[in-house]
C-alpha cells in the first residue's frame, strides 16, 4: 500500500470560516488533496464511493495518505486515523 505525505498549508483559506476560534480542515479539502495525490500516481479517479471522517484535523498537522490500487484510502496522522473511504477509479488502458 503506497503512503504519501498529504500537505495542507496552515494558512489554507478554508480555515478562515471553518470554524472561527477552532479551525479545522474541512472534509472536502481532505478529499480533494487525497484525490490529487492519487491521480499524481497515474490513477484516474472517477468518483467517491464512500468516506468517513473520524477525527478533526487542525492547521499544520502532519498527514499521510495510505491507498490501495482498488481506490481504498486512509488519511492519518502519526497517532490516529482521520478519514477513510474509497474512490472509484477508471480502468487503466493497457499499452
Amino acid at each position: 500500500m503506497p503512503t504519501l505525505e498529504l500537505h495542507i498549508a496552515a494558512d489554507h483559506p478554508a480555515f478562515a470560516g471553518h470554524f472561527p476560534g477552532r479551525p479545522i480542515v474541512p472534509g472536502v479539502v481532505l478529499l480533494d488533496q487525497a484525490q490529487l495525490l492519487i491521480e499524481a500516481t497515474g490513477h484516474q479517479v472517477s468518483g467517491l464511493a464512500m468516506a468517513k471522517f473520524l477525527s478533526p484535523v487542525g492547521p499544520g498537522e502532519a498527514l499521510w495518505l495510505d491507498f490501495e490500487n482498488t481506490g481504498a484510502f486512509t488519511i492519518r496522522t502519526e497517532e490516529r486515523k482521520v478519514a477513510n473511504g474509497r474512490f472509484t477509479l477508471r480502468p487503466t488502458e493497457a499499452a
